[in-house]
């Protein structure tokens, strides 16, 4: 598993600086008399990366919108348009300094795998520590988990809508998972065995990953985001258009007793740095799609164009960008 440093401008000792504008354009074959939709383009923010500013346009204007965080703490967005329209123009624009390092290896818990196995799949059981109380509420156990926090990692042992566990996955993950070898050692072998499979798109290689982690009763999740790409670092086919340095991207992450969620992309065969910016997660892709609604209108589907930009800035630009906007409240980051 590859550890080289990037080098891109906007990278200083205080991290690297993003502007992300993703826009996405629907035309109708016919008038639409309304639309609903709701996106997941604003990034999150804590974890390593720290948002300054965001905001997202709608074109028609929206008779409503809303955002909350969902379960996941994922910035959800949802509009409502009123108007007839032929066409929907939605633009998201964030900057954000992220300061993520990529993971040591070496410096997280050499647990064995059937081990954290086992803690996944009793995490949430009623009478065990970090299970369901008296009261039905997830308390807080030995690893540092507490009500969803603690929910999540028990939901993401499941099969989702994207993430089928049969047999077939769970043979091509075995190789990877040895009697008694560390899960995170396992995680990096599995990596590199989906790596080496051939090219195939980012959310299609983290849906595999997920699936395997998932298939040996561990837990594992979906993670949206954008990747700066390096020189020697192509983009996987599949990947949103890549825009002056960097495109959409996803990848998964695995739970590891006593060390948080590990964040491997497969595509790339990294554990992920400050080249990646999150914007939600998951259980799979359905979770976390960048753009989804209901449109009212006749005709077979729409013409749809994405355009994603991943801009590196320097550190006088983000300090015009923060003096601009006040700081935004932060959130409890969840684990």
């Amino acid at each position: 598993m590859s550890s080289r440093r990037a080098t891109a401008h906007g990278a200083s000792e205080s991290g690297r600086h993003y502007r992300v504008v993703h826009r996405a354009t629907y035309t109708y074959p016919a008038p639409a008399a309304g639309s609903y939709g709701r996106a997941v383009l604003l990034p999150r923010d804590g974890g390593g990366q720290v948002v300054h500013s965001s905001r997202l346009d709608v074109d028609p204007v929206p008779a409503e919108t809303a955002e909350h965080r969902d379960f996941h703490g994922n910035r959800s967005s949802y509009f409502r348009i009123a108007t007839e329209h032929t066409s929907l123009r939605v633009r998201a624009e964030s900057v954000l300094t992220v300061t993520r390092r990529g993971a040591r290896i070496d410096s997280l818990p050499a647990v064995p795998w059937t081990t954290a196995a086992e803690i996944a799949r009793t995490i949430g059981s009623p009478g065990r520590a970090g299970g369901l109380g008296a009261t039905g509420r997830a308390s807080r156990d030995g690893h540092g988990l507490q009500g969803a926090a603690l929910l999540g990692v028990a939901e993401a042992t499941l099969p989702s809508a994207m993430v089928d566990l049969d047999e077939t996955v769970r043979e091509f993950a075995a190789p990877s998972f040895g009697p008694g070898r560390p899960l995170v050692h396992a995680v990096v072998d599995l990596s590199r065995r989906i790596h080496e499979r051939g090219r195939a798109s980012g959310p299609e290689l983290a849906h595999l990953m997920i699936a395997s982690v998932r298939s040996m009763g561990l837990a594992a999740r979906y993670v949206s985001g954008y990747v700066w790409e390096d020189d020697d670092a192509a983009a996987p086919p599949g990947d949103a258009p890549p825009g002056r340095g960097g495109g959409a991207h996803a990848w998964a992450s695995v739970w590891v007793p006593g060390g948080g969620w590990l964040h491997v992309d497969a595509a790339r065969d990294v554990l992920i740095d400050s080249r990646y910016v999150v914007l939600g997660w998951g259980r799979d892709h359905l979770d976390v799609s960048p753009l989804r609604g209901v449109v009212y209108a006749d005709g077979a589907g729409a013409d749809v164009e994405i355009e994603v930009e991943l801009v590196a800035l320097s550190n006088a630009e983000v300090a015009d960008v923060r003096a601009a906007n006040p700081p935004l409240r932060r959130p409890v980051a969840r684990a």
